[in-house]
């Protein structure tokens, strides 16, 4: 007689087939994030706690970039994790930076955590204008990894400048990659003058480099770079108010921003895109805002209009199911 197996257990089979990892009747499933020491691992890791409160999901966080995760996710390496509205859009159309279309991604939406650019500068190093610094001679800048949106952004404003990485180096300057932290201890050692980074306020790596033992300074994006950045890669206008980062800042802080979308693989289960976004929605306002300070900004009513990546039917569920989308 072939014995009775619990339902539930049927159940996490079938869940865990495409991506079954471990003979557990649970699957886990993997969120890439973004870099250590970011916002967005934080965020990453305060979902998945959410989603094992109050769904009995098994999430586990890994960290990643926003250039790179779309790829990543739509080549099943993860079955979800963070993306940015313009480039998971360019993914999903095939254009620069991507090569092909990234047909297999869907969404749960965004709005999750508005990011603003930031490059701050030391002090006693190089000018309040944007052109003049990053194209002075001995120019010592860091940024994040190469996967990251953080750097791609910057190399499209050294482009429009008429400079790059390479120029840079010829010039007698430093160009260095490696993550929040590495970048902002290179700073804080003087290896590097200048930061680059695409941080949701408040970022605590820019809180701390303004309790550093290094006079800093926010520069702002002057208008011919912001336009730029969105007439032609579809970012958005923002502003760091004055009071984002008092000892970096005496003024509010015209920028560039981009906003956060929960991207998963098209074979994540109906019923898991269904419940996480359930949670996400339950979780708006207070919950989330203790995650982090950004996510305050998340609206179910917008978040599921997105329109650079198909939302994924399990989200759409749970967007009707409370209201925030048509039926």
């Amino acid at each position: 007689m072939i014995p009775t197996v619990p339902r539930r257990l049927l159940l996490g089979g079938a869940l865990a087939m495409p991506f079954i990892r471990t003979a557990s009747a649970q699957q886990t499933f993997e969120f890439v994030a973004g870099s250590l020491g970011g916002g967005w691992y934080t965020m990453g890791a305060g979902i998945a706690a959410l989603a094992k409160d109050e769904a009995d999901l098994q999430i586990r966080v890994v960290p990643g970039g926003g250039l790179a995760n779309p790829t990543r996710i739509n080549n099943g390496q993860s079955q979800m994790g963070w993306g940015i509205d313009a480039f998971t859009a360019a993914a999903v159309r095939g254009e620069d930076p991507y090569r092909q279309k990234h047909d297999r991604i869907r969404t749960l939406g965004t709005g999750y955590s508005p990011t603003e650019h930031n490059l701050v500068r030391a002090a006693d190093k190089g000018s309040d204008d944007m052109r003049a610094l990053l194209t002075g001679r001995g120019l010592r800048i860091g940024c994040p990894q190469r996967s990251s949106t953080d750097e791609m952004t910057l190399q499209r404003i050294l482009k429009f400048y008429g400079t790059s990485p390479d120029q840079i180096r010829a010039n007698g300057g430093t160009y260095l990659n490696g993550s929040y932290n590495d970048v902002a201890a290179a700073f804080g050692d003087g290896q590097v003058d200048c930061v680059y980074f695409a941080l949701a306020k408040p970022a605590a790596v820019l809180t701390e480099l303004g309790q550093g033992r290094r006079t800093s300074k926010l520069v702002a994006f002057p208008d011919d770079v912001r336009k730029h950045l969105i007439d032609t890669y579809a970012y958005n206008q923002g502003v760091i108010p004055a009071a984002a980062y008092p000892t970096l800042q005496s003024a509010d802080v015209p920028v560039t921003t981009m906003d956060s979308v929960i991207v998963v693989h098209e074979t994540v289960p109906d019923d898991v895109a269904y419940k996480l976004t359930k949670v996400l929605i339950a979780a708006r306002g207070a919950r989330l805002t203790q995650i982090h300070a950004s996510m305050g900004s998340y609206d179910p009513k917008e978040a599921w209009k997105y329109a650079g990546a198909p939302l994924h039917p399990g989200a759409a569920r749970a967007y009707r199911e409370a209201g925030a989308m048509p039926a």
